[in-house]
């Protein structure tokens, strides 16, 4: 590897965040990020928004051999800021885009379901294995509510079922369920790129034939025997109508992505078409499980 490359922090308080990045790149970052400086996570955006964390720490990636010191000096006067609010450290350089590998191995969910890296070994008899690299999508089954989706799958009888994945990020509870033997998936979402991500992941896995993928519109007038959306909470109490009607009667609605004080208020947004089971709940996040009970408007078969 080569010599380590150069990170400057700034701790922007009242600092306005364009003038910080242009500041950086004026210096000759090669990049920047940002990244909450006082640990105050956004858990819930809107639909379409970006927010930004109340306290934001900026971090510029400078060449191998570029001074410290004199970075840090400039961009404190440039900034108008405290020498405490500007630090920097050094960053070797590693094969970044394998990186990942350090802390994705083979997961178990349930008592069938593996999901593995590419060229990693699982030896279980009657595994059902998923080959799934983290990429442009978020989803790898390392959060608990993707594994709370993944070991409900396991335990369901998924043969000859049509699921419908709501917010299907890289794909992995669609292509989890087909696997799993249901017959026919549509993975929908609203980036572009966690469709291209599902798609690529479909054909590392041989199930592109049973895969179809699109934006939400592609959902109206169809119905499944199982929707899964693992989305947030307050996405899932708007969606209570469109995701309602999507399922057949008699069929299953699996909720996940929310914090076990939100979990309430989302079974009401379903209860008056769905039979509700009781939350079940991993590290503050809960999975929703729901039976159709009442038809609503004429829908066709997917």
């Amino acid at each position: 590897m080569g010599d380590p490359y150069l990170r400057i922090h700034i701790d922007l308080g009242d600092c306005d965040l364009t003038a910080a990045e242009e500041a950086c790149f004026a210096a000759g970052a090669l990049s920047v990020t940002l990244s909450d400086g006082a640990d105050n996570p956004v858990l819930e955006p809107a639909p379409g928004e970006t927010p930004l964390w109340p306290a934001i720490r900026l971090s510029a990636l400078f060449t191998p051999g570029s001074s410290g010191p004199a970075l840090s000096a400039a961009l404190s006067i440039a900034l108008n800021l405290a020498e405490a609010a500007v630090s920097h450290d050094l960053l070797d350089d590693r094969p970044w885009e394998r990186e990942w590998l350090s802390d994705f191995h083979p997961m178990q969910f349930g008592r069938r379901l593996w999901i593995r890296p590419g060229g990693q070994a699982i030896d279980a008899p009657g595994a059902v294995v998923l080959e799934l690299d983290p990429g442009l999508a978020f989803g790898t089954g390392t959060h608990p509510t993707t594994a709370l989706c993944l070991e409900w799958l396991d335990g369901f009888p998924l043969a000859g079922a049509r699921v419908l994945d709501y917010g299907c990020g890289s794909g992995i509870l669609a292509l989890g369920a087909l696997a799993l033997g249901a017959d026919h998936a549509l993975a929908v979402d609203i980036d572009p790129q966690a469709l291209l991500a599902t798609a690529q992941n479909s054909a590392r896995n041989r199930l592109t034939q049973r895969l179809e993928s699109g934006p939400p519109e592609v959902v109206s007038g169809r119905r499944f025997d199982l929707v899964l959306a693992n989305i947030l909470a307050g996405p899932l109490v708007e969606l209570a109508d469109v995701l309602s009607q999507a399922v057949e009667p008699g069929g299953r609605i699996v909720l996940s992505g929310l914090l076990e004080d939100q979990s309430p208020g989302v079974a009401r947004a379903y209860a008056a078409h769905f039979e509700m089971k009781p939350p079940v709940v991993r590290d503050g996040w809960v999975l929703l499980e729901g039976v159709r009970t009442r038809e609503r408007g004429t829908m066709q078969p997917c």
